[in-house]
C-alpha cells in the first residue's frame, strides 16, 4: 500500500511537472485578455479559459494557488502566445509583462484631431467617446480650462485595453511638466507674463514653422510685435478661429472677420493655444533668437525670409510669393 501510494504521488507530480511545462492550447495564435484591479484567481483562471485558452480552469486556478504567486498577479492587458506554458502564464502576470500598444501625437495638431487619433488608436477603451471637451477637462481635473494645447505631442505605449482618458492624462501631465521646464529658462526680459502666455505663442510658432531653424527667428518676430503692440497677423490662428467652416483657402474677408482668434483685428496674443506645441517651439518662444525683424515670409522650400522693415518685407512677398524680381 506504501508503495502504491508513494507511486500515484510520484505520477501524479510527474503529470503535475508535464502540465506545468506543456504548451497551453489556444483558440486562436494569440490569445487577449485584459485583467481589472480587484480580480480573484479564481476569476483570472476562468477569464483565461473564456478568451481562449483552452484548459481546465480549475486546474489553471489551483497553480496559482499553490504556486504561492497567486496575491502578486498585475491588473494589466495580457497577450498569451502559441507556446506558452501555465508556468510562463503566471510569470507574465507576476511581472505585468503587458501588451502594448502605442499612438504617436503630432506636432501642430487640434485637441479635435487628437481625439480623432485616439480613437482609432489599436486596442485604447473609448472612454470619452461620448464625453464634450468640457467634460474630458473636468475628469482630467481642470474645469474650465479650455483643452487646446494643454497636451504634449509625443509617443505613448500603453497597454491594450487601457482607457483613452489615461493616455490623455499622460499628455496632460508631460505638456505640464515640458511647460514649467521652458518657462523656468525663459529670457528675463520676455514680454510673456506667464506660462499660459507661452504656450499660446509656442503653439502659433509651432503652425508658422516650416524649418526647424526658424522657430526662434519666427518666435523673435512675434515677441517684437508684442513689445511694441503691433498686431500677430499670423494667419494660423485666423484659420483656427474660423474652425470646421475654413474650407482651406483663407480670403480677405477671413482676415477681416473678427474673432478672438483674428490676430489681424485684435491685437496681443489669442485667448487659447491654437494647437500641441512640441518641446522645441516652447522653448523657442520663452528664448526667442535676438532679432531686429517684424515681418516674415514663406520662401517655397519650407523656409522663411525674415526682414525689419514693411519695405523689405514687401520685396520679399514679390520675390517668393510673387515671383517678380527684387
Amino acid at each position: 500500500m506504501l508503495i502504491l501510494l508513494v507511486l500515484g504521488c510520484l505520477a501524479a507530480a510527474g503529470l503535475a511537472t508535464w502540465w506545468l511545462h506543456r504548451p497551453l492550447p489556444l483558440a486562436a495564435p494569440a490569445v487577449e485578455l485584459s485583467i481589472e484591479a480587484g480580480s480573484t484567481p479564481r476569476d483570472i483562471a476562468q477569464a483565461w479559459v473564456a478568451a481562449g485558452v483552452d484548459t481546465s480552469p480549475w486546474l489553471l486556478y489551483q497553480w496559482f494557488r499553490l504556486s504561492g504567486q497567486a496575491r502578486q498577479m498585475r491588473a494589466g492587458g495580457y497577450e498569451l502566445t502559441a507556446g506558452a506554458s501555465p508556468r510562463d502564464l503566471l510569470r507574465m502576470m507576476v511581472r505585468g509583462d503587458e501588451r502594448l500598444a502605442a499612438v504617436r501625437l503630432i506636432e501642430g495638431w487640434t485637441f479635435r484631431r487628437f481625439r480623432e487619433e485616439l480613437a482609432q488608436a489599436e486596442g485604447l477603451q473609448p472612454q470619452t467617446a461620448a464625453m464634450s471637451d468640457e467634460a474630458i477637462m473636468q475628469a482630467l481635473g481642470l474645469p474650465d480650462v479650455p483643452p487646446e494645447g494643454r497636451f504634449f505631442p509625443d509617443t505613448y505605449a500603453y497597454a491594450k485595453g487601457s482607457a483613452d482618458l489615461a493616455v490623455m492624462r499622460r499628455a496632460l501631465h508631460a505638456m505640464q511638466r515640458q511647460l514649467d521646464a521652458a518657462w523656468a529658462q525663459r529670457r528675463p526680459d520676455t514680454p510673456l507674463k506667464s506660462p499660459e502666455d507661452a504656450l499660446v505663442l509656442a503653439s502659433i510658432v509651432e503652425k508658422e514653422t516650416g524649418q526647424e531653424a526658424d522657430r526662434p527667428l519666427i518666435a523673435g518676430v512675434f515677441v517684437n510685435r508684442l513689445r511694441i503692440g503691433m498686431p500677430l497677423q499670423t494667419d494660423p490662428t485666423v484659420i483656427y478661429g474660423l474652425g470646421p467652416a475654413f474650407d482651406g483657402n483663407l480670403r480677405k474677408v477671413d482676415l477681416q472677420t473678427d474673432t478672438p482668434w483674428n490676430t489681424y483685428t485684435r491685437r496681443g496674443l489669442p485667448p487659447t493655444p491654437i494647437a500641441m506645441p512640441g518641446k522645441a517651439a516652447l522653448m523657442a518662444a520663452v528664448q526667442p533668437a535676438p532679432t531686429k525683424a517684424l515681418y516674415f515670409v514663406a520662401r517655397g522650400d519650407g523656409s522663411s525670409a525674415f526682414s525689419a522693415t514693411l519695405t523689405e518685407h514687401n520685396r520679399a512677398v514679390n520675390q517668393y510669393q510673387r515671383r517678380k524680381s527684387p
